[in-house]
């Protein structure tokens, strides 16, 4: 039996290289002077990063994608987003 076991590390390059491959693909928000919204809802978010509600959940849970809870409705900032696809989590 072939065993090969994936570290942290390879999960955080397949994201950001995921990540990456995902923005190239993926319309520019501010299309013909629109304003950009600050604030998305979560499946908002979810059609924008292409991710299950499963995975969301695991970047709210591990503090990756800052959220805001106003009643049963989670809310995320655009320009957090954005720093999760360009792979600066720590907002460097």
């Amino acid at each position: 039996m072939n065993v090969e076991l994936i570290t942290r590390d390879d999960l955080e390059k397949f994201k950001k290289e995921l990540f990456e491959e995902i923005r190239k693909h993926s319309p520019h928000p501010r299309k013909h002077g629109q304003e950009q919204r600050a604030w998305f809802k979560s499946y908002e978010v979810r059609k924008l990063l292409g991710i299950s509600a499963g995975t969301l959940q695991n970047l709210r849970v591990n503090g990756t994608l800052p959220f805001k809870k106003i009643g049963g409705l989670m809310y995320y900032k655009y320009e957090d987003i954005q720093k999760l696809m360009e792979g600066g989590e720590d907002g460097e």
